[in-house]
């Protein structure tokens, strides 16, 4: 009797014994190989692992996630194989949208600042201007759901507002967050959202900050002396309205109560905090009405009533302990006059007793 299973590749079926021995198991190939073979070119394959039409699996020497003989073995044997893939992943501008729709590419920028289309990608051209774009599959799909929007009054801004940024950012970090298990990545995902500032007044321990910064996706690739061009990612990359903030901020902390539950930050070796698996220099934030020390953070006690800590200057890391006694300085540094009143002779006597030995 033959075995089918149904593959999400435009609703392909096909036996199970083909995908089975097509590749043996355990066989991992690097993203650039398994792209060549899927016959993508590498931006159309990196988009198609965010999106989850290509399966990838964790490297064992830690490096990138790799993609198994047997995932790429599956898409290929798709009867739409390899259009079918490749049209899942075609991402189109504001020109080539609109003519997809028909409709003026002015109707299309509104629909977007309205948050009616989502960008699942952006870039800074030539002229430092961002370029969003958008996936045709989504175009279609919301000619067919809405199509009363391709006509008629042109849809109106919320006071203004360009939604664009914020529905980016908020599709960016779920598409990385589903790439990974590791729950400091799934962290640094989020944090990316985030400025300096917000950073670190939610993580005060400087190792879990350099942890996070250490795995922070890369998205712009700019020139590092251009002021110019970082400051507009910044204003892509960077929340900027107090709720889109605050929902951020919940979500660092409770990414952040995940991933100390599975290990602690990278540290230096002897540090007591790190061999004990408790982060160092960091006030921990608590449920209100709990005072800390109490117990972890869950996911509920993050979400519900989440108390910001107060900021404080960074100092050494490490469980805090009394402080010792502080040694006396040097003479140079504390010696001081004394009184008449104090420790035995006057100044005038102790003056005139150095001159007497100076003869």
């Amino acid at each position: 009797m033959t075995v089918f299973t149904t593959v999400t590749t435009k609703n392909a079926v096909v036996p199970a014994t083909v995908a089975r021995a097509a590749a043996p198991a355990g066989q991992r190939l690097t993203p650039g190989a398994a792209a060549r073979e899927l016959e993508l070119r590498r931006g159309e394959f990196e988009l198609a692992v965010q999106l989850g039409h290509v399966r990838t699996v964790p490297d064992p020497g830690g490096g990138q996630r790799r993609v198994t003989a047997r995932e790429v073995a599956r898409l290929r044997a798709a009867a739409d194989f390899p259009e079918g893939l490749r049209e899942r992943v075609r991402t189109v501008g504001t020109g080539e949208g609109a003519d997809l729709l028909g409709i003026a590419p002015g109707r299309f920028t509104k629909l977007a600042r309205t948050g009616r289309l989502t960008p699942v990608r952006c870039y800074l051209n030539r002229y430092r201007a961002v370029v969003w774009l958008y996936l045709a599959d989504e175009l279609v799909e919301l000619a067919l759901r809405e199509p009363e929007l391709l006509s008629g009054r042109h849809p109106v801004p919320d006071d203004g507002r360009d939604w664009r940024a914020r529905n980016w950012r908020g599709r960016r970090i779920a598409m990385l967050a589903r790439q990974t298990d590791d729950q400091w990545e799934q962290a640094a995902a989020v944090a990316s959202a985030l400025d300096s500032a917000h950073l670190a007044e939610i993580v005060r321990d400087p190792y879990e900050r350099a942890c996070l910064r250490r795995l922070q996706p890369e998205t712009f690739r700019i020139h590092p002396e251009s002021a110019i061009a970082q400051a507009i990612v910044d204003r892509v990359l960077l929340a900027d309205e107090p709720d889109e903030i605050e929902w951020y901020r919940l979500r660092l902390v409770e990414a952040l109560a995940d991933a100390r539950d599975q290990c602690p930050a990278p540290r230096p070796i002897g540090d007591p905090a790190g061999e004990r698996g408790v982060p160092a220099a960091t006030e921990p934030v608590t449920r209100r009405g709990v005072p800390a020390g109490v117990g972890p953070v869950t996911k509920r006690s993050a979400l519900v009533g989440v108390e910001s800590p107060a900021p404080r200057p960074l100092g050494r890391t490490g469980p805090r302990t009394a402080a010792p006694a502080a040694r006396p300085a040097g003479p140079e540094r504390i010696r001081r006059k004394p009184a008449p009143q104090e420790g035995g002779a006057p100044v005038q006597r102790s003056l005139l007793r150095r001159l007497r030995r100076g003869k």
